[in-house]
């Protein structure tokens, strides 16, 4: 960054310290009075402002634009200059906000050092705030499935644009994990990442928390959009923001302004929107509990995340990681994973989708024994009663059926389990249960299984459960 807005109402000045500035690298705008300066700060923030005190036929004076740039642009940092230098103005611009105060005639050799100075300490301030902002969720995304594959691409193409994205899957599916990835990849990476959890804001504060406040015993208090000027606001579960907040929103996603409450001056910001879901909107809008205007706004890429019974095949690589990162953080045993252990997790429910499975794989490596490779009998999934080698647990329901009718259930839930572990793929499959393609296909079709495309994978289920979709 190396724009500097130079703002003198005599031109000689102005231009001589533009001159000197750009033999020294630097790039400048010129502003004569403040509505120019006003105008070029609404178009571009400056990296850092050159301000004269007494500017005339100005409709603001210097401690006034520096007031207000400081409102709305607190990182840009001034520099004020003056023909009619005192310590009072001296000490007044520095209460403001001002990084120095230079006193004309200056010296150019002391105004250039300043200005360096200024513009690395400003620079330090931006990676320390970015640094207190980092979250621990990280922003690493991995999977080989087609479902997975399929949502990279789809972020990928949304990552170098301004465009409203609409994350919208299950809970724990990694839509943050996915908002994040936007954020680390786009031109606003050096930016803030604000996350607000519309479920977790008390309704009756949630204006306060997202605009800010103004009181005459604490001052301005930043709100969260404040603090995500210049990156992504990313607000999650959005369809449980409450109905007035929602008519303030859009409106600040139609002007990019607001006031804080308790204000009357208006806050610009530079903002790009990503919002998360669960619940389908359009049942929301059609029951009454959220604005179809914002849902318009807010929907303009819609992208789904995939469950993780969507990429079972990515669950492994997933646990592994998990696995690595519980080593890293906090000195879990760096364990392995053994087949039986894959292959059950493959199959498992996952209804709290990966945040369920990262907490399964936390408790085991916290409970687990020793620092050789995970075992089936370890996950939550394995039946914990005693068994003897060799022999399975039947179910109450298929202990009570004859024997073709119990060999039938078995054969169908066992093919259906597999198939989707192995992400449709049936010759994949085949090779696994030890069947023939051929042969697996008739078998399949005799139990009424059948394939079809969900979020850009292959999955398997019941011929009737096609039907009555169908129907």
């Amino acid at each position: 960054m190396s724009d500097i807005l130079i703002v003198d109402d005599e031109r000689d000045i102005r231009e001589l310290i533009s001159d000197i500035l750009q033999d020294e690298g630097f790039s400048t705008r010129l502003a004569s009075n403040s509505d120019e300066c006003m105008a070029e700060i609404n178009t571009a923030a400056p990296s850092l402002m050159i301000l004269d005190i007494w500017l005339k036929d100005s409709r603001m004076d210097g401690i006034d634009i520096l007031k207000s740039v400081k409102r709305d642009n607190p990182d840009v940092p001034i520099i004020i200059i003056s023909g009619h230098g005192n310590i009072e103005i001296a000490v007044a611009a520095i209460k403001q906000g001002a990084y120095d105060f230079i006193e004309k005639p200056f010296n150019i050799d002391q105004l250039t050092v300043v200005i360096s100075r200024a513009m690395e300490t400003s620079r330090l301030r931006r990676e320390n705030a970015q640094l207190r902002r980092r979250d621990v969720t990280s922003s690493e995304m991995m999977g080989s499935s087609h479902s997975f594959r399929t949502l990279k691409s789809q972020l990928d193409k949304v990552t170098k644009s301004n465009g409203r994205v609409m994350l919208t899957g299950q809970p724990g599916s990694g839509k943050e994990v996915a908002a994040r990835y936007i954020h680390d990849h786009s031109n606003r990476a050096s930016g803030p990442f604000v996350s607000v959890s519309s479920a977790s804001i008390e309704p009756e504060r949630m204006e306060e928390v997202l605009f800010g406040r103004e009181t005459t015993e604490r001052g301005i208090e930043k709100g969260l959009l404040e603090q995500a000027h210049g990156g992504i606001v990313y607000f999650d579960e959005v369809a449980d923001m409450p109905l007035g907040t929602q008519s303030k929103i859009l409106r600040v996603l139609t002007e990019q302004q607001f006031s804080r409450v308790g204000g009357t001056d208006k806050v610009r910001v530079d903002l790009r929107v990503i919002s998360s879901t669960a619940r389908d909107l359009r049942v929301e809008i059609t029951s009454g509990r959220f604005r179809q205007e914002l849902y318009d706004r807010l929907n303009v890429v819609p992208i789904p995340v995939p469950s993780l019974e969507e990429r079972r095949e990515d669950i492994p690589e997933l646990a592994r990681h998990f696995i690595e990162s519980f080593n890293r953080t906090q000195g879990l045993p760096l364990r392995s994973l053994s087949e039986e252990a894959d292959a059950l997790m493959q199959t498992m429910a996952w209804p709290g989708n990966i945040r369920q499975l990262r907490n399964v794989i936390e408790r085991v490596l916290i409970l687990g024994e020793g620092t050789g490779a995970i075992d089936a009998r370890e996950l939550p999934g394995h039946s914990d009663g005693p068994q003897e080698e060799g022999r399975i647990v039947l179910s109450g329901g298929l202990a009570t059926l004859p024997l073709r009718d119990a060999r039938e259930l078995f054969e169908r839930e066992y093919l259906l389990t597999q198939i989707n572990r192995f992400g449709g793929n049936i010759s994949r499959t085949a090779t696994f249960v030890g069947m023939e393609r051929s042969a697996l296909h008739r078998k399949l079709k005799s139990l009424g299984v059948v394939t079809t495309s969900k979020s850009g994978a292959r999955v398997a289920h019941l011929e009737e459960e096609e039907e009555e979709a169908d129907a």
